[in-house]
């Protein structure tokens, strides 16, 4: 049977490989050996990225691509009419949706998975700095490999699991990291919190060692035998500093003394206990301490992409927990950069159905953090448009809707009917949402 085959035997085409969970994928799997392949509807940074490294691309989608690979692995967006699933098909060729492909890439991996609802790409990161002898694949990129892949032969990796679509389910976790179970994507548990509660369960049924946000309400209630983290008791003397412009925090963990880690905030020092802990069975904790420093971030989270008169953050918040931790963030970078440092929030809403799940929330979670808030139209993600009066919603706050931003030399222009009806030249702006606002700060849209 085709996946009893070691993987390094395999010839494995992905359809959709731009993608950055496919292209996560195609990468470990390349330097595990395996034979890889892949196509596209269009170019992007990541297939010219893979081509580098040797992979035949396809672009647009041929079924000339379909030749003798044992299996082929698609996207989620890869529909059942795409012309190189059907010559597929025609040829008897394995089809996986990298849902299904996950167990046979993971089944006999060492996986350290991490996931919940908020934090899981950097608790991954900064476990992965921690075990720079791992493997790993994450769900953004890491600025310490510059990659959302660390490609390396190894039994063990690092592995961000996605509980969005129940997939963490097929990630064969030896050790399970929970940072929270905050209900997300309920369209996926049909809206049924005990069911989605219980993917958790059965989530940290399945690992040898679990390691776990102990003062998360669900979590709380769990009578597992796992390493529990109680942040309001065992994270200490928390403290931030800039180097060169550059957030640290600094914390201590239980007897274990004082830690530093890239970024700003109570949540940052969360989560990296969360990967300190799990790491503990590992290695000795001064290797530990001394392999945290490594962690440089990641992209689009806390992201500093300028720093001139006007500072620009990129930050992929998109949920109200993530915004206010964000925004509490940056008060903090604003406050010890000292000066007039005025923060503006640009926010791009991502979904309807999350902006309607969430709304109360959406309508508190900027408070007094920023100093001014600009809205974007929704990001609507494939869902279809719904009608909303965000003017009347979000009035309370005084924003400015726009349509989208420019990013022009040092500066960043608002506009509203392709006018320019804002120039933001000096202050902190912060963009927060998970379309394409990334793509706007940067000027690449």
């Amino acid at each position: 049977m085709i996946l009893k085959k070691e993987i390094n035997k395999l010839k494995i085409h992905f359809i959709g490989i731009g993608g950055i969970g496919i292209s996560g994928l195609a990468k470990y799997l390349k330097a595990q050996g395996a034979d890889i392949s892949g196509s596209d509807i269009v170019e992007a940074n990541a297939t010219r990225y893979l081509s580098s490294m040797g992979i035949p691309i396809n672009i647009p989608h041929s079924q000339d691509a379909i030749k003798n690979q044992d299996v082929i692995i698609h996207s989620a967006i890869i529909k059942k009419d795409n012309i190189e699933i059907q010559e597929a098909q025609k040829k008897g060729i394995l089809i996986l949706s990298r849902k299904e492909a996950l167990e046979f890439i993971l089944c006999n991996k060492r996986v350290f998975s991490i996931c919940g609802a908020h934090g899981k790409s950097t608790t991954s990161a900064m476990l992965s700095a921690i075990f720079p002898n791992f493997g790993a694949i994450i769900g953004a990129d890491s600025k310490e490999y510059g990659s959302n892949v660390r490609e390396i032969e190894s039994q063990s990796i690092v592995f961000e699991a996605d509980e969005s679509d129940k997939s963490f389910l097929n990630s064969n976790p030896y050790c399970a990291i929970v940072t929270n179970a905050e209900p997300e994507h309920m369209e996926n548990y049909d809206h049924n919190l005990e069911h989605f509660y219980n993917a958790y369960r059965q989530f940290l049924d399945s690992a040898s060692i679990c390691c776990i946000n102990a003062e998360d309400p669900f979590l709380n209630t769990l009578n597992i035998d796992c390493i529990k983290l109680f942040p309001s008791k065992d994270i200490k003397n928390i403290s931030y500093i800039l180097k060169d412009d550059e957030p640290y925090t600094h914390f201590n963990l239980k007897e274990f003394g004082k830690f530093e880690v890239w970024g700003f905030g109570e949540h940052t020092a969360l989560n990296a206990s969360l990967a300190i802990l799990a790491a503990l069975p590992e290695l000795e904790i001064e290797q530990i301490r001394q392999n945290l420093i490594n962690f440089k971030g990641i992209k689009k989270r806390f992201d500093i992409i300028q720093k001139n008169k006007l500072t620009i953050i990129d930050d992929y918040a998109h949920h109200p927990t993530e915004i206010k931790a964000t925004l509490k963030a940056i008060s903090i970078y604003s406050k010890l950069k000292k000066g007039e440092n005025k923060i503006i929030a640009i926010w791009q809403p991502h979904k309807f159905s999350r902006l309607l799940d969430n709304l109360e929330d959406f309508k508190k979670c900027f408070g007094q953090s920023c100093d001014e808030l600009i809205i974007l139209p929704v990001w609507k993600a494939g869902e279809k448009e719904i009608d909303l009066d965000m003017e009347n919603l979000f009035g309370h706050y005084r924003p400015i809707f726009a349509q989208k931003i420019r990013k022009k030399d040092n500066d960043i222009e608002v506009m509203s009917q392709n006018n320019v009806i804002k120039t933001i030249q000096e202050g902190i702006v912060v963009g927060l949402g998970a379309g394409d606002i990334t793509y706007q700060l940067r000027g690449e849209k």
